[in-house]
């Protein structure tokens, strides 16, 4: 964080030109987010929130006009750029298997229900915040984790990520702390993983078995400030670099049309996207990779 902080005083040197008519909103904003900064920090958090701030709005006038299927929204994160976002919140890689891994295919004998939300069923917990930390995929495996609690118990038991961090250290992982330890509340025995693309493949593990990890693209303006719709991007690429939990599809008229997406649980607190929430456009080219990393537990 240091050092992109010094690149981004070094770019904006003494150029700084703030925008006197933001004053009043930019003190509103760190108000609400209990935001401080040390001197000449300010000013230069203060340009870039202004400038995502101009992105948004103009965002917004073009989605109004039809040019877009999702609205965008400031929100805690206003004050990063693109890049500091990405290496600061998006911190997944993709997997790899010393060992064969069990493997989840699609059937076509095996039928699904033309929705399904498993928060309405009680096996997901309350939307969490991974802070300025990249542990995404500790709170995708968790969620997954805790849904197959659920099933199997019938408690709703919140898991610790920090546990899942501290044990995973001699896999690569750097460890980030700030997280509540908690005693141990389940093991997991074996992973699926559901096949690598296959959006039939997905909706059937989601539907049959729960809430599944998955990883996205999340790497663009537009998914750092979603607020509300069915999110589709030209900018969305097939790598992905963050962890989140599918607990559910659905569909939906948009315009005269029937559009299918995915519910996707995120750990970027309530205040992201729809109460934490984000609708992936479902059902057409596995948009943001969503289906090249999928998988769950089994107890």
């Amino acid at each position: 964080m240091a050092v992109l902080l010094g690149l981004l005083l070094a770019l904006l040197g003494c150029t700084v030109a703030l925008d006197p008519a933001l004053e009043e909103a930019w003190e509103g904003w760190k108000s609400f987010h209990a935001k401080e900064y040390p001197g000449e920090v300010e000013a230069a958090r203060r340009e870039v929130w202004e400038k995502n701030l101009q992105r948004i709005q103009q965002h917004n006038r073009e989605e109004s006009q039809g040019q877009h299927a999702v609205r965008l929204a400031m929100n805690h994160y206003g004050d990063l750029t693109d890049e500091e976002f990405n290496q600061l919140l998006n911190g997944f890689t993709p997997a790899w298997q010393e060992e064969p891994a069990l493997l989840f295919q699609a059937s076509a004998a095996r039928k699904t229900p033309a929705a399904v939300d498993w928060r309405a069923k009680g096996y997901v917990t309350p939307v969490k915040n991974q802070g300025h930390c990249g542990s995404c995929w500790a709170f995708s495996a968790t969620g997954a984790l805790e849904g197959l609690v659920f099933n199997r118990t019938g408690k709703l038991v919140v898991l610790s990520e920090q546990n899942l961090i501290d044990c995973s250290r001699k896999l690569g992982n750097n460890g980030c702390p700030g997280y509540t330890p908690r005693e141990r509340a389940a093991n997991c025995s074996a992973v699926w993983l559901v096949a690598q693309g296959s959006e039939a493949a997905l909706e059937q593990a989601v539907a049959a078995v729960g809430p599944v990890s998955v990883a996205v693209d999340a790497s663009s303006f537009q998914f750092h400030f979603y607020k509300s719709g069915i999110f589709s991007s030209m900018f969305c690429s097939q790598r992905v670099n963050h962890g989140m939990l599918a607990v559910g599809y659905g569909t939906s008229q948009e315009h005269g049309h029937n559009v299918s997406y995915w519910i996707l649980k995120n750990s970027w607190s309530a205040a992201w996207g729809e109460q934490g929430y984000i609708r992936l456009l479902k059902g057409t080219d596995n948009h943001c990779g969503v289906a090249n990393q999928a998988s769950f537990p089994a107890l």
